[in-house]
């Protein structure tokens, strides 16, 4: 079996660089560190994690929660947080919330099998979270807020992101707007609901609650909630959906109702993943930068095991308008 001193030695580096190279990869130059790694591959060389944790006083782990591993903004959220992760020399643990596993993502910081805690799925303020951050357990939040919540918290500009759609939807002249909101304990769903109703408030238009439908962050549900609301005697000629999947849904709905897109109506999500992209959908959405928002709660949190001291930051990133094929005009 293949020791540090075997690494040290096909990488032409001393023992210690190899010590420091798996304990703090950050200190290494990156030359040494591709010499190392290239060797621990080349040996089937696999760190003892325990022995570590013992010299360093840290798991040399961390964990992500996500809310739906189904839904395919948190993949590309996740994988953003592994090539970070692993870049950094940290391996990752993954939970899929079901509430449950919140508290067991919990448990395991506590515990010390992990070092650190990054969530994208808390909805609201929960004992457990509440006493892990007082307790000073590095807990970074990404994607989601919690006003008064003293972690720090990565988020986009939900609210100004929805009025994007509303100014959009009534500089094109769209005179009867449909809206598929999300479940409203969810902070991104309530953001992008207060954020687009009063944008629409404030330019003078109410909303007929006929057009308005709530989900939850499904495909299935943004199809169902677009065939009802097209089946209205007066249908939408303009539906914004809380996020991208749900939207994909909507023309999904659209479609099995025999509506064109964009020709009988628009429709505007709100993530701008990859799908959203492809031609068979065309989505014109609202775009946040998941794969940013990621790296940052990712350094966010290794700073905040090294630092637990250190000052919370509240970091928001701006949102923008992606303009496709859903709707019919490129004027914002």
């Amino acid at each position: 079996m293949a020791t540090s001193r075997d690494v040290a030695r096909l990488a032409g580096v001393s023992q210690a660089t190899v010590s420091r190279a798996m304990s703090n990869p950050a200190s290494i130059k990156p030359g040494n560190l591709d010499l190392i790694r290239a060797a621990m591959r080349e040996l089937g060389y696999v760190p003892n994690a325990a022995a570590q944790a013992m010299k360093t006083g840290q798991a040399h782990a961390v964990g992500v929660v996500v809310a739906d591993i189904k839904n395919p903004f948190y993949p590309e959220i996740l994988d953003a947080l592994t090539k970070y992760f692993d870049s950094m020399g940290k391996r990752v643990i993954v939970w899929n919330s079901d509430g449950l596993q919140d508290k067991n993502a919990l448990e395991a910081l506590g515990q010390g099998i992990i070092d650190g805690l990054v969530f994208t799925t808390i909805n609201a303020k929960s004992p457990e979270l509440e006493r892990a951050i007082a307790a000073g357990y590095p807990i970074v939040m990404v994607n989601r807020y919690v006003a008064g919540l003293k972690s720090d918290q990565v988020r986009s500009q939900n609210m100004e992101g929805a009025g994007l759609v509303a100014d959009y939807f009534l500089n094109n002249g769209r005179e009867r707007i449909g809206c598929i909101f999300g479940p409203g304990h969810v902070s991104t769903a309530s953001e992008r609901e207060h954020g687009f109703v009063e944008r629409l408030a404030k330019r003078g238009y109410k909303m007929d609650a006929l057009c308005m439908k709530r989900g939850v962050f499904s495909h299935q549900s943004g199809l169902q909630a677009m065939r009802e609301l097209m089946a209205l005697e007066n249908p939408p000629d303009a539906v914004f959906c809380a996020n991208d999947l749900m939207a994909i849904g909507a023309l999904d709905g659209a479609r099995r109702e025999g509506i064109s897109i964009p020709a009988d109506t628009w429709v505007v999500g709100f993530d701008d993943i990859e799908m959203s992209s492809w031609d068979s959908y065309s989505l014109t959405t609202v775009r946040q930068d998941s794969q940013e928002m990621a790296r940052e709660s990712a350094r966010l949190l290794l700073q905040r095991i090294e630092d637990p001291t250190r000052p919370v930051e509240d970091i928001c990133f701006p949102a923008a308008l992606v303009i496709r094929g859903s709707t019919g005009r490129t004027a914002t």
